[in-house]
């Protein structure tokens, strides 16, 4: 089984990206030069902190062996490793997309993490 991580993303921007078929990052992403990523146990934690009260967004599973050298899990929040991305997400590594809609406690409901 493929070694996932996770991009959350406002609806609107994967579906530009399906159109275009490549992902070349939300605004945050090209600011800072690179596809933030969350492994399972960080996604929540993610979506908490920059993604609060936002509706109309995906979760999008990504096979992290795809991806090559371009992938890098570097230092990040409280020093633990994320995974970055410095490269435009080719397609083909996206193994599902899925709803990540707000909970009635306003908290996003996860679908399944592996």
């Amino acid at each position: 089984m493929a070694a996932l991580i996770y991009k959350i993303c406002p609806r609107p921007l994967w579906q530009e990206a399906e159109a275009a078929g490549v992902f070349n990052g939300a605004p945050i992403d090209l600011a800072d030069g690179y596809i933030h990523f969350s492994t399972a146990e960080q996604a929540r934690e993610t979506a908490a902190r920059h993604f609060a009260g936002q509706d109309d967004l995906v979760l999008v599973a990504v096979d992290a062996g795809a991806l090559g050298e371009a992938l890098r899990f570097e230092v990040s929040r409280g020093g633990a490793l994320f995974p970055h991305l410095y490269a435009p997400l080719a397609l083909g590594a996206v193994c599902w997309v899925r709803p990540l809609p707000l909970g009635a406690d306003g908290a996003h409901l996860f679908p399944g993490l592996a």
